[in-house]
């Protein structure tokens, strides 16, 4: 089993990233903050312009540690990896698929029944540790229509058709979603899905975590083997990790939405965690960001939750929660090669 090394989150503006020997070097202003040794991490995250060497890029390349540059508010800009290293006959069966129209409905059809699955089932979680809860009629009534289009998913032939399933699925879900939020109501106030830009703090936490759920897929994907561009399900887009975006489908409730929930809950961020940025043309609030604090104590509560252990459902084992999608993207790659009959898509218990 892959072993879950430490994540360096790197969020002051300024930082430049270097190295001297095998240790990764932070510095700000050409004065030295911190230091690491590259065999203590398996990716760098960083939050900023200033950019990295050539010799810390070659250097995380030849060590397979995940390079990738975010913009300060949490935009995926780009990942730094060395040569190709797949496995040339296991992606030319994932091209295959790409052209055989009933196998990609196939595939697609597991990673949308899970992601309702899973989303229905953060709803029933709801309604069983909170069984006095005001809108639990409300609540009850959305999973019922989750569950009920999660059966029609594993009927439908049409790829068209099953991406408008998931998009009802998804609408139904946000539709409650502020029922969820049982602390700082007031402040958290969830009106719907708003992605570029985030409006609120929500919708602003929720784009960031996606966002790096998403790198972790790709970057899962290539180490099976696969091309995290070459997805089934999303469209196919020049510099979009569609088959990343594609696996990380069943996994977004129980990673993403369940931790910014408990955020939320527990109060352990706040209204004054976040910043607005108002538009040169209106005086209205255009979008919501993290402040440097606030993203300092998201990541830090992000990398623990990755190593919060559970039990896999069906590889019976205990693994961290930051393992999951290499998992998942290992029992894909099975599936391609044809070593078990169909893909065990992840389902929460």
């Amino acid at each position: 089993m892959k072993r879950l090394l430490n994540t360096l989150y790197i969020t002051t503006p300024n930082a430049y990233i270097s190295k001297e020997g095998t240790n990764i070097v932070i510095s700000v202003d050409n004065e030295e903050r911190f230091r690491i040794p590259s065999m203590n991490l398996q990716a760098i995250n960083t939050f900023g312009y200033q950019g990295a060497s050539p010799g810390v890029m070659k250097l995380c390349a030849d060590n397979g540690i995940a390079l990738t540059f975010f913009s300060p508010n949490g935009r995926f800009i780009a990942r730094c990896q060395g040569p190709t290293q797949g496995n040339i006959l296991l992606r030319i069966k994932q091209y295959r698929i790409l052209d055989d129209a009933e196998a990609r409905v196939r595939i697609s059809r597991l990673f949308i029944y899970g992601k309702l699955f899973n989303t229905r089932a953060i709803l029933r979680r709801c309604i069983r540790d909170y069984p006095a809860h005001t809108q639990k009629c409300l609540i009850e009534k959305s999973a019922e229509r989750i569950r009920m289009l999660a059966i029609r998913t594993l009927a439908q032939t049409d790829l068209d058709q099953l991406r408008g399933l998931e998009g009802e699925g998804a609408s139904e879900y946000f539709s409650v979603f502020d029922h969820l939020i049982l602390h700082q109501k007031r402040e958290f106030r969830f009106e719907g899905r708003v992605r570029r830009p985030p409006t609120d703090y929500i919708n602003a936490m929720l784009s960031f975590a996606y966002s790096m759920l998403a790198n972790d897929c790709a970057a899962a994907l290539e180490g099976v083997g696969l091309d995290p561009a070459a997805g089934f399900m999303h469209a196919l887009r020049p510099g979009r990790n569609s088959l990343a975006l594609d696996l990380m489908e069943e996994m977004r409730g129980y990673i993403v939405d369940r931790f910014v929930l408990s955020l939320i809950n527990t109060r352990q961020i706040t209204p004054s965690d976040f910043k607005r940025h108002t538009s040169i043309d209106s005086e209205m609030d255009t979008s919501v960001t993290l402040t440097e604090s606030g993203m300092k104590k998201f990541l830090t509560a992000w990398q623990a939750r990755k190593k919060t252990e559970f039990q896999h459902p069906f590889i019976n084992e205990k693994i961290s929660i930051g393992l999951l999608p290499h998992v998942q993207a290992l029992l894909l790659a099975r599936f391609i090669r044809g070593d078990i009959d169909n893909y065990p898509v992840f389902l929460m218990k």
